[in-house]
């Protein structure tokens, strides 16, 4: 009885409104940030196209990344073929973005921009994603322990 009402009353971590905020305008900055240099990018539209599905492989295999390590952090619960593939398409998104900008004949400046954005926006997924999966076990953790006070205040029925 006493785990039940020990863990009943442990305190739930919520973030506060101001981080909520600064979360979502980082992440907002770094897409429109992107958006914006991949928009005015000079030169062929092959180059334009690559860049672009770059961009979002690299979006799409960051919050891959970190739900994966998320999902894992106490104990395993995928299978070792499943992190070499969110890891390797990590990497390979990283990797070919990052010779896309590397060999593009434009302006060293405007690929510092590109770059600089687009590491903006990898980091910016990362803490993202954790804020969400943070507000989604602060609210199954609620759940749990008003399913918990709630089965504590029921009154109980004698069985017969």
């Amino acid at each position: 009885m006493f785990n039940k009402a020990t863990s009943a009353m442990q305190t739930i971590h919520h973030d506060t409104k101001a981080w909520k905020l600064q979360v979502w305008a980082s992440f907002a900055t770094a897409v429109t940030l992107c958006a914006t240099g991949l928009a005015w990018l000079p030169g062929a539209d092959l180059d334009r196209a690559f860049m672009v599905m770059g961009y979002l492989f690299t979006l799409s295999s960051a919050f891959a990344v970190s739900k994966y390590v998320r999902d894992n952090e106490g104990h395993r619960v995928d299978t070792p073929m499943w992190g070499t593939v969110v890891w390797a398409g990590f990497v390979l998104a990283m990797a070919l973005t990052a010779w896309g900008l590397w060999r593009m004949e434009v302006n060293p400046t405007y690929k510092a921009f590109l770059a600089v954005s687009w590491l903006f926006l990898v980091s910016s997924v990362f803490t993202l994603a954790k804020t969400l999966r943070d507000a989604h076990e602060a609210a199954l953790a609620e759940a749990r322990a008003q399913g918990h006070a709630s089965a504590a205040l029921a009154p109980s029925t004698p069985t017969q």
